[in-house]
Order: structure tokens, then sequence, then C-alpha cells
């Protein structure tokens, strides 16, 4: 019989990434002070330090994160708002499938970054086709990781609703939603990933705020310690995002999906 893996005491589970940045904080200082990398193209854990507070004292680091958060969130609703009803849909309709998902995987297929021309066209430079990327960049993902969870959930169940009267729409929300929501909140997880990554990419090309821009500015001043500042800042918000939708996971009505 297979036994559930053993969790970590809380602090070693809080104590053992720490080790690790600790580990990789001293292999990079050490570097830099031997001499490792090309002059100019990797600061130091002290320059990367003192640009940070100054970003933040400037305050150009908090509007540069609002601003980004604000893209992914707005960009992020809008993709779930449109692909999980699309997906519920194609995961229970034989016809709906066989009309839409050609189209859906087609544009699944499509980088991001190719958007990234025509959002600019229609759009213009600001808010508007940032979202736009990250909407096209999330949407036909979660549509289709919608429709295999619906789609892999038991007949049984629909056969136990049958037999006390659950039709219609009302078996969507009794049986079908219910049921597929323990794989389309790690879609949702996967999707939210996907989404931070991508609005980087595009407010390095088509908006002028924002981490993504940050780096791009940075660069082009030669600020590394500021490229390095944006980098780690964009890896720990991306955790915390993460970290943020991993509480759906303990919702009592889905947990049941996750104890295994």
């Amino acid at each position: 019989m297979n036994q559930r893996p053993i969790a970590l005491p809380r602090w070693l589970a809080w104590l053992l990434p720490l080790g690790v940045a600790g580990v990789v904080l001293a292999a990079w200082w050490i570097a830099f002070a031997k001499g490792a990398f090309p002059r100019g193209t990797v600061p130091s854990p002290p320059a990367v330090w003192r640009g940070f507070i100054g970003e933040i004292e400037n305050g150009r680091l908090g509007d540069d994160i609002v601003a980004s958060l604000f893209r992914v969130v707005v960009g992020f609703t809008l993709a779930a708002l449109v692909a999980v009803p699309l997906g519920l849909v194609l995961g229970q309709s034989r016809w709906a499938r066989g009309a839409l998902m050609p189209a859906v995987n087609f544009l699944r297929s499509l980088s991001p970054i190719a958007w990234i021309p025509f959002a600019i066209i229609w759009f213009g430079i600001g808010d508007a086709p940032a979202i736009f990327i990250i909407f096209m960049a999330t949407a036909f993902q979660l549509t289709l990781a919608t429709s295999a969870a619906v789609a892999n959930i038991p007949r049984v169940y629909y056969r136990v609703a049958a037999d006390h009267g659950i039709r219609g729409p009302h078996l969507w929300f009794a049986v079908t939603l219910p049921a597929a929501m323990p794989q389309l909140i790690t879609a949702l997880r996967v999707a939210a990933g996907v989404a931070w990554m991508v609005v980087v990419a595009a407010e390095m090309i088509a908006v002028r705020s924002g981490l993504g821009f940050l780096i791009v500015d940075a660069r082009s001043g030669l600020r590394m310690d500021l490229v390095v500042v944006g980098m780690i800042s964009i890896g720990v918000i991306g955790v915390v995002l993460d970290r943020v939708l991993f509480q759906l996971t303990r919702i009592k009505s889905v947990r049941w999906g996750y104890d295994r």
C-alpha cells in the first residue's frame, strides 16, 4: 500500500530554502571577490543591496511592482472568466470539442511574444497591450486544462446525480465544477506563473513601466545592479503569487483532490 510522504516540520520547511539561498549568496560573493565574472557584467551582492535600497527610497520599485501586478491580475482574471466556462463546455460536449478544439490548440501553440506587434498597433503603449498579451498567453492554456479536467471526471458521478434528479445547470455546479476543481486549481497556478513571466516580456517592449521595463532601462544605463534587483523582485513575487493560489487547495471542498 502506498503511504503518504511524511511532511517536513514547519521550521525545517522554512530553514532549508533559506539555507540554499545562503549558499547561493555566499558562492556569488566569493566568485565576485575572486574575479570569476568579467568586469562590469555581474554586480556584487552589496551593490545589489544598495541598488535595492535606492529603488525603494525613490519609490520606483514599488510603482513598478504595482504596475506589473495590476496588468497580471486584470489579464489573468479576464482569461479565467473566458477560459473556465469555455473549458467546461468543451469538456462535456463532443460537438463543441469537434468544432472549437482545433482553433483552441492552434491559438495555444502561438507564442505570446508573437502578439506584441499587433498589441502595439491595436492598443498603443500602456497597460492595454500587456493585458492583451497576458490574456492570449493564458486563456487557451486554461481552456484546455479545464476541458481535460472535466473529461476526466468519472462517469459514475453523473449516474449518481441522475439518480438523485440533478440535471441541467444545477449539474454543473453540483457535480462538474466541484469534481474538476482540484485539477483546475493546479492549472490556475501554472497559468498564473505563465502570466507573470509574460508580463515581464511585454513590459520590455510594449510598456514604459513595470519590472520588465525596469530591467531594460537599467541595462541601457549599464546599471547591472538594478537588473539583478528587478530579477530578484520578479522571482520573489512569482513565488508569493504561487503560494497565494496554493491556499485554494486548503479549501475543505477541494482538499479531497490533494489528500492522497
